[in-house]
């Protein structure tokens, strides 16, 4: 695993608890792993009973994302991997929208998230009523919707997509115009990406990356000479512009593991900088990141509670699934 990002379908045969702590044990003390190698065990053990299969975003806490977890990724490796997964049980570790992404594409499987505070910024920005009140807006023109939605807002929409694969999925409509929901700074920087397509935002943000600002990234290259600055899409036009690279999280990682700079910083969400950094200790991971509280709900003993409970389980209403597993699916045929 060191030395490398794992691929979005990274699926580790079991390990004994000493080594899965290797894994983690320049994150975390011997004492503190003692206090969790109790629920990492079970949750081990769990899984296999329940023929259960997690899925951990790239945001997910290091004790989660290298210990328990099943498949991690961004957002697109996620919904691409819930689609492929044998699994009878899906355990989400994210938030809710992926966990609804995740029941879409398996409607036959038990869907579960460990916690339903976790919800999402972005999400909670737009209704699916408010879809419709564009498309009145702007007749015929076609609505991409980011998976940082609810399912009410996907089954309002014609395709979605994720920051990884946004300017393919615009560039794959081949209209002068489309209508970009929810994210407004990602918005802005896909239309700079896409010449002769105008993308119509949005009003909505991420909590997390809307409080970088251009003078973060100043103050990081004077106080960390020599810094690469990578930068998520979702971060404000001015942000993005400062930065070295831009991209999806799984871009962020394949940039760190394909350049390998000497000191690099990840203008993200703060566990996806320790994630990271385990898999290369060989570089200096400077971390200017943003706490993002719904991330956080999610935690061993939540993931353990839903094993063994199978709560919180996600149901969608099977005519708006229709709708909004066509919008998805749309999405995953874009390569």
């Amino acid at each position: 695993m060191q030395g490398r990002a794992p691929p979005a379908s990274f699926s580790p045969s079991p390990l004994p608890l000493p080594r899965l702590y290797e894994r983690v044990s320049r994150h975390l003390l011997p004492a503190e792993w003692s206090l969790i190698a109790g629920d990492i065990e079970a949750i081990l053990a769990l899984k296999r009973e329940r023929n259960a299969v997690i899925l951990a975003h790239n945001y997910q806490t290091p004790e989660i994302f290298h210990t328990v977890a099943d498949i991690v990724g961004d957002s697109l490796a996620l919904a691409r991997e819930a689609a492929a997964t044998d699994a009878q049980v899906i355990v989400l570790a994210g938030v809710h929208f992926m966990a609804e992404t995740a029941k879409l594409l398996n409607p036959d499987k038990t869907v579960v998230i460990p916690d339903l505070r976790a919800g999402c910024s972005l999400a909670e920005s737009i209704t699916a009523e408010d879809v419709r009140m564009l498309r009145a807006r702007y007749p015929g023109v076609p609505v991409v919707t980011y998976v940082n939605t609810s399912a009410a807002v996907k089954a309002e929409s014609d395709i979605c997509c994720t920051s990884g694969n946004a300017a393919k999925v615009i560039a794959s409509l081949g209209t002068p115009r489309v209508i970009m929901l929810p994210d407004e700074y990602l918005a802005k920087n896909v239309d700079a990406q896409v010449p002769g397509v105008e993308v119509i935002a949005w009003s909505g943000r991420c909590e997390v990356h809307e409080r970088f600002t251009p003078q973060d990234i100043r103050d990081l290259r004077e106080g960390h000479p020599g810094v690469v600055v990578l930068a998520h899409p979702e971060c404000p036009p001015e942000v993005v512009a400062q930065a070295d690279f831009a991209g999806s999280t799984a871009a962020m990682a394949d940039y760190v593991g394909e350049h390998r700079p000497a000191r690099v910083a990840l203008v993200t969400e703060c566990s996806m900088s320790d994630n990271v950094a385990l898999q290369h200790p060989d570089i200096e991971f400077v971390r200017p990141c943003n706490l993002c509280p719904h991330m956080k709900r999610i935690t061993l003993p939540g993931i353990r509670r839903a094993l063994e409970t199978l709560t919180h389980e996600v149901g969608i209403d099977e005519e708006l699934a229709q709708r909004a597993r066509a919008a998805v699916e749309r999405m995953l045929a874009v390569r």
